[in-house]
């Protein structure tokens, strides 16, 4: 039996989350809990990194808060995990294979992730856990549920957090398990962009595309994600294959500033990352020479 965290009771001028109070079924081991969400007016927002990374404040009443530890949907007993819009109509759909794969999952995370627990208040490593049993969960969705770009925005999330678990863990080498996170964000990007051209796998419907929760960069965030992380994290051991790779990225960073104007699909500051990051991927590459548009 599942224990009911509405019954806790902590100091409420210091709570930061609070409990909804319909509880949710899991669709794949009938277990219910109750979905954990954050209070408005907790968090501070702070400066943007060249990720798109939104970083906060610490507030003298709450401290520090990770909003992003309470955006996948966990199921506490069989640890499947989804954006709360896939949640319940991904595991009717796939169902079955959800629940041949419960074992798989809980030994998965707990390789990198120990001591979980989805039954009280997300702490970091819950919330950086969420987004690895996401990727997991999201290997069974079917294409309308657009799993490849919601693995990668779910990978680069999981970096983010386990950075910020580093930050405060020094010694435990969560910066290890960021750098692999970058790099299967990176690899996930690319296959995105490639189902998403060839009609296989679109990603037009999904509703926040990221790859932070405080905008919604579009397609164009997507093409820039890819680039950045292909110039941070991608491999280096084959020159020419990486150089390759970094021009092609380059000519798609050039081709975002064609688009002029700022646009709700291309806000200012995307543009203003893109130009940065066309100048190192230029400065990298050595080249001078001005991209055909």
């Amino acid at each position: 039996m599942l224990r009911n965290p509405i019954t806790k009771k902590p100091d409420k001028e210091r709570k930061i989350t609070f409990y909804a109070k319909e509880p949710i079924r899991c669709p794949v081991c009938d277990a219910s809990f109750h979905r954990e969400e954050l209070f408005s007016g907790r968090v501070s927002a702070d400066d943007l990194t060249d990720e798109l990374h939104r970083t906060y404040k610490p507030l003298q009443a709450y401290g520090e808060v990770y909003p992003l530890c309470y955006e996948v949907d966990v199921c506490p007993a069989c640890f499947y995990a989804a954006y709360r819009p896939d949640f319940l109509p991904m595991a009717i759909k796939s169902g079955g294979f959800l629940r041949d794969r419960i074992q798989y999952r809980v030994e998965e995370v707990q390789r990198i992730f120990a001591g979980l627990d989805y039954q009280e208040s997300r702490r970091l490593i819950e919330g950086a856990a969420s987004y690895y049993l996401a990727i997991l969960s999201y290997e069974h969705g079917t294409k309308e549920f657009s799993p490849t770009i919601k693995s990668a925005i779910s990978a680069v999330r999981a970096a983010w957090l386990c950075n910020d678990l580093h930050r405060k863990n020094s010694n435990e080498n969560w910066d290890y398990v960021a750098g692999l996170f970058y790099r299967k964000a990176r690899y996930y990007y690319r296959v995105a962009i490639e189902v998403e051209q060839n009609g296989k796998e679109p990603y037009s419907s999904v509703r926040n595309l990221g790859p932070d929760t405080d905008k919604n960069y579009s397609h164009e965030g997507v093409l820039y994600m890819a680039a950045i992380l292909e110039l941070k994290y991608g491999p280096q051991n084959d020159h020419e294959g990486r150089r390759s790779r970094l021009a092609a990225a380059k000519i798609a960073v050039a081709r975002m500033f064609g688009f002029g104007k700022k646009t709700k699909a291309k806000p200012g500051p995307l543009l203003e990352n893109a130009r940065d990051l066309y100048n190192r991927l230029k400065a990298e590459l050595q080249d001078n020479d001005d991209d055909e548009e």
